[in-house]
């Protein structure tokens, strides 16, 4: 009863502590729009209302269970920001090449075609989902990580869209949104039954989520922070620096959990597996 009691606790904390700097976050970007004039930002709320509204569809049309809807929005925001991801990075590797495209300069203070854009709707849909969860209660833990996660990409997103820098580089870092495809499908897989892990498409699934696991998440945010380490020197003072850096060691300590979490999810379902067989 104690322990009940200690977890319904913990669990209120968590919950004010999220939801108190999510309306913090809000309010600073209605601040930015309505005061300051930042009309660009108002693809924010266009992110936050898109996902908000599929969500509703969702939920009105396929399935009523909480955690269903979330995954199926999940994926179709990595779908849509994957997609917008790999579109900005051809589109800028057939103009600029890969030695201009990825120079310091560029990726500090230049902005590619669409990056703003796509950083801006992406972090609209980070604040829904952080919200969506909240409300739910799709999250578990006294510090979950996702809502940790979510935390981390909200203030660096927006810091980087306020003071109009590192934006090309927040952009490389979505390109691990190709590996949450796959984390997404398995989920709703899972929910529709499919869980016979000796189908080909379930084995398909795999190979292409651990794939994309080490070379879309892992290396590149490993690539990223290396990145970041040598140019260190050509930053300007300032915040920029110290928040990259401490954005992408946030990236790269839930990746490694992230890592053991997929690592535990495909041995139950192998355990599972031969237990039915």
């Amino acid at each position: 009863m104690a322990r009940a009691e200690e977890s319904n606790s913990n669990s209120k904390i968590t919950a004010f502590f999220f939801g108190a700097t999510l309306f913090l976050w809000a309010a600073s970007i209605a601040f930015e729009i309505a005061v300051n004039g930042r009309r660009q930002l108002t693809v924010l709320a266009v992110g936050f209302l898109f996902f908000q509204t599929a969500n509703s569809v969702i939920r009105r049309f396929i399935s009523k269970d909480p955690l269903l809807v979330n995954t199926s929005v999940s994926l179709l925001h990595s779908s849509l920001t994957s997609a917008s991801v790999v579109f900005i990075l051809v589109n800028q590797w057939i103009i600029k090449g890969p030695r201009e495209m990825f120079s310091h300069e560029e990726l500090v203070t230049g902005t590619w075609y669409g990056a703003y854009w796509a950083l801006c709707f992406s972090c609209g849909y980070f604040a829904y989902d952080q919200l969506d969860m909240l409300l739910y209660r799709l999250y578990s833990g006294f510090i979950p990580a996702i809502l940790l996660h979510h935390l981390i990409l909200l203030v660096c997103f927006t810091l980087a869209l306020y003071k109009d820098i590192t934006i090309n580089y927040l952009i490389l870092s979505l390109v691990c949104e190709l590996h949450s495809i796959f984390l997404h499908t398995r989920k709703v897989r899972r929910m529709a039954g499919l869980r016979d892990v000796n189908n080909p498409l379930v084995q398909l699934e795999w190979v292409l989520n651990w794939a994309n696991f080490f070379i879309t998440r892992l290396l590149s945010h490993i690539l990223i922070t290396y990145k970041l380490i040598i140019d260190a020197h050509k930053f300007d003072e300032g915040i920029e620096l110290p928040l990259a850096l401490f954005g992408m060691a946030g990236m790269n300590f839930l990746n490694v959990f992230l890592g053991l979490d997929l690592f535990k999810a495909f041995k139950r379902e192998r355990k599972q597996q031969k237990h039915q067989d």
